[in-house]
């Protein structure tokens, strides 16, 4: 298991939240936290940046992917539009959810909830290499349901 340090800046609206942390010992994803001033409420179809009031660090070679958690989705239908939501290594702005009520009914999040998880993974970077023709394989252009249920 690799381990990476993961700087964190607390910002101006978060002096009092937790930092990020993994639950369990088994945990692959740190539990980010609503620094929200006051609650807010998300009606069903509503979607809405959720600030964390944190900025980070990465090596390079690394990013943050910012994923749902799964209770939340379960329990209340809260997910993340654009899931996962990446960090690059050179950003330095601050870490925001962008959420979505998925559920039925309207959902509150109040100030030092944790709303969202983020998981640390290596990047590779690609070489494009541009070609007349693709080499061959089983499957083809074979898409969405291609292979029955």
């Amino acid at each position: 298991m690799d381990r990476v340090v993961l700087k964190v800046k607390r910002l101006d609206n978060n002096p009092d939240l937790p930092l990020p942390s993994y639950e369990s010992g088994g945990s692959s994803g740190l539990d980010l936290r609503a620094a929200v001033v006051k609650k807010v409420t998300l009606r069903p179809g509503e979607i809405m940046l959720i600030p964390t009031g944190l900025s980070i660090s990465l090596p390079k070679g690394y990013e943050a992917q910012i994923r749902p958690r799964s209770g939340l989705a379960l329990r209340y239908g809260l997910g993340l539009v654009n899931s996962p939501g990446t960090i690059d290594a050179d950003y330095r702005g601050e870490v925001g959810v962008i959420a979505i009520n998925w559920g039925k009914k309207p959902l509150t999040i109040r100030r030092g909830e944790r709303i969202a998880q983020v998981v640390i993974s290596k990047v590779s970077r690609a070489r494009v290499e541009e070609v007349d023709e693709l080499d061959a394989t089983k499957r083809g252009k074979g898409g969405f349901g291609h292979s029955g249920t």
